[in-house]
C-alpha cells in the first residue's frame, strides 16, 4: 500500500546502515508528496523520495536554532490537511527515544490520520554491529533502554538504585557527553565498576568506533578515543562477548574513506562493493555519460550490422548503448550472429554477456594494445570493421585494423562531459584515504571539478596503464594500478593495498 493523501506517517530510519531501512519505510519515501527529515537518518535515505516532493529539513544543525517540536507538529498537520501524504522520517525508531508519542498525539488530537512504522532501534542494532548481544541465554535475560541525557526542565525521573540493580544489559542512549556521570552514579548505587562496558560511536556505519573498558574505566577510555555523539554506551557481561563475535570492524576496508569518481549511474555497483568490504563511500561523480545514439553514423551502422565481419566494443557503456541503438531500430543480439565480436577486456565482455552474446576475442588487459594483439591471428584485410566506442577514445585500435588493410568505420555511441559534482561530497573527499580512477575521463574531470586537486594524505588507484598514464600527466601520483583492468580488478589492487598497509 503507498502513501495515502491526508496522512501522516511516523517512519523509522533506522541507525544509520541504509540497508536496515525497512521495505515499508522505503516505499513510503518513494510515494510521499512531503518528507519531513531529522539529521540522524541513513545518507541516500532522502534520496528515496520522489524527485518532485517537498524535502523539509527539520532537524538540529550543529551551530544553529532548532526547530521547535511545535513548529514540525504544525508542519505535519498543515501539509497533511492540504491533502499531502505527509513521512515523517526520524533516525532509529519512532517510538523509542524519538519524541514519536508526542507527534502522535499532536496529530491524534488534531484529527489528522496517521499511521507508525516502526524502524531498527540503535541500542539493539549498535551493539549487534560492534559483536555484542543484549541479551544472551547465559548471562543476560534482560535488557534495559534508558536515556542518558533527560530533559532538564522535568529534571531525572530515574531511579539509579533500581538501574544499578538491574540484572541484565544497559543501554544508555544520549549519555556519551554525561558518561562520566552517569558511571559514577550506578557504581556508586551497587553497580560493579569492573563489569564489562563498551561505547559505540556512529554504530552500523563505516564509520562505526567501539571502545571497550570496564564500566569505571570506560568513560576516561571513551574520551582518551574523543567517542562523540551519536553513540551508544552499554554495560553488562554481554559486552565481554565482543572479543570473540566483532565483525564489522573486522572488515578490511573498515574506517577506510574511498571516493569514486565513476559516472553516477554507474558508481552505485562498485560503491555498494566497497561499502560491502567496509569501506566509507563518498561518491563524487566527475563525469556523465552522453549518449550519441541518435547520429546518422550510429542508425547507418545500425542498419547495416549484418555487413560487418567483426564488431569490436572498447567499453561496457559502449556495449549498454549498441544495444540500446539496435533497440530502437527494432534489432537484437541475432543481428550480430555472422560477425566476430570483440570485447577490450573482461568488464566489456561482462556487459555483453548480460545482453546474450558471447564475445570472441577477450584479452586479458583492457587496454587498446592488448586488443590489437588478440586480433593478430583474424584475418582482417579487405573486410569490413566496426569499432564502437567513445568520442574521445585513443586510435589505436583503428589505426592498427587500417594498417593491416581493414576498411574500418569508427562510430562514436557516446561522450564523456564534466559533472559538476556536490561540493559538500568535494569537501568530505579532501579527507579520503583512497580516491579511484576508472577512466581517463574521470582524471581529467576530477582535475578540473577538485581545484586542489587530490588531497595529499589520499592513495590513488588506478583502473589501468592509461588511465594512470592519465592521472601522471595531470601532476597526480599513481600509488596503486590493478593488474586486471576492470572494476573487480580496481578492488582486489585496493584491498591488496590496504592489507599491505594495515600489516606494515
Amino acid at each position: 500500500m503507498t502513501a495515502r493523501p491526508g496522512v501522516v506517517y511516523l517512519v523509522g530510519a533506522g541507525p544509520g546502515d541504509p540497508g536496515l531501512m525497512t521495505l515499508r519505510a522505503a516505499e513510503l519515501l518513494a510515494g510521499a508528496d512531503t518528507v519531513l527529515y531529522d539529521r540522524l537518518i541513513p545518507d541516500g535515505a532522502v534520496a528515496r523520495a520522489r524527485p518532485d516532493a517537498e524535502l523539509v529539513y527539520v532537524g538540529k544543525r550543529p551551530g544553529s536554532p532548532e526547530l521547535a517540536q511545535r513548529e514540525v507538529e504544525e508542519l505535519m498537520i498543515d501539509r497533511a490537511r492540504a491533502g499531502r501524504a505527509v513521512v515523517r522520517l526520524k533516525g532509529g525508531d519512532p517510538f523509542v527515544f524519538g519524541r514519536g508519542g508526542e507527534e502522535a498525539e499532536a496529530l491524534a488530537k488534531a484529527g489528522v490520520e496517521f499511521e507508525v512504522v516502526p524502524g531498527v532501534t540503535a541500542g539493539v542494532a549498535a551493539p549487534a554491529y560492534a559483536g555484542i548481544p543484549v541479551t544472551h541465554r547465559d548471562q543476560a535475560s534482560a535488557v534495559a533502554f534508558v536515556a542518558g541525557h533527560e530533559d532538564p526542565a522535568k529534571g531525572s525521573t530515574l531511579d539509579w538504585r533500581a538501574l544499578a540493580d538491574f540484572p541484565g544489559t544497559l543501554v544508555l542512549y544520549m549519555g556519551v557527553k554525561r558518561l562520566a556521570e552517569i558511571a559514577e552514579r550506578l557504581i556508586a548505587n551497587g553497580r560493579d565498576g569492573a563489569e564489562p562496558a563498551v561505547a559505540v560511536e556512529r554504530g552500523t556505519t563505516a564509520a562505526q568506533r567501539t571502545v571497550s573498558a570496564p564500566l569505571a574505566e570506560l568513560p576516561a577510555a571513551a574520551a582518551e578515543a574523543g567517542i562523540a555523539p551519536p553513540a551508544i554506551v552499554l554495560t553488562g557481561p554481554v559486552a565481554a562477548r565482543r572479543a570473540t563475535i566483532s565483525w564489522l570492524e573486522r572488515r578490511p576496508l573498515h574506517r577506510s574513506t574511498v571516493v569514486v569518481t565513476r559516472a553516477r549511474a554507474q558508481a552505485s555497483g562498485l560503491a555498494a562493493t566497497l561499502g560491502a568490504l567496509g569501506a566509507e563511500v563518498i561518491e563524487l561523480p566527475v563525469i556523465r555519460i552522453v549518449p550519441r545514439i541518435d547520429s546518422p553514423e550510429v542508425r547507418e551502422a545500425v542498419r547495416s550490422i549484418h555487413a560487418y565481419a567483426l564488431v569490436c566494443l572498447t567499453s561496457p557503456n559502449g556495449a549498454r548503448l549498441l544495444f540500446e541503438a539496435l533497440a530502437d531500430a527494432g534489432r537484437d543480439a541475432r543481428a550480430l550472429a555472422n560477425a566476430t565480436v570483440a570485447a577490450i577486456g573482461p568488464g566489456t565482455a561482462a556487459a555483453l554477456a548480460e545482453r546474450g552474446v558471447r564475445a570472441d576475442v577477450v584479452p586479458e588487459r583492457s587496454v587498446a594494445e592488448a586488443l590489437v594483439e588478440a586480433l593478430g591471428d583474424l584475418e582482417v584485410e579487405g573486410r569490413p570493421i566496426l569499432v564502437a566506442r567513445a568520442a574521445e577514445a585513443r586510435d589505436v585500435l583503428p589505426q592498427a585494423l587500417r594498417e593491416r588493410g581493414a576498411q574500418v568505420d569508427v562510430v562514436a555511441l557516446y561522450e564523456t562531459a564534466l559533472e559538476e559534482p556536490d561540493p559538500e561530497a568535494i569537501e568530505a573527499a579532501l579527507e579520503a584515504d583512497y580516491v579511484t580512477f576508472t577512466s581517463s575521463s574521470t582524471v581529467r574531470n576530477f582535475v578540473e571539478a577538485v581545484r586542489g586537486g587530490v588531497p595529499e594524505r589520499a592513495r590513488v588507484v588506478s583502473i589501468g596503464p592509461v588511465t594512470s598514464q592519465a592521472a601522471r600527466e595531470a601532476g597526480i601520483r599513481v600509488d596503486v594500478e590493478a593488474e586486471r583492468h576492470d572494476l573487480d580488478g580496481l578492488v582486489e589492487a585496493l584491498l591488496a593495498d590496504a592489507r599491505d598497509l594495515k600489516a606494515g
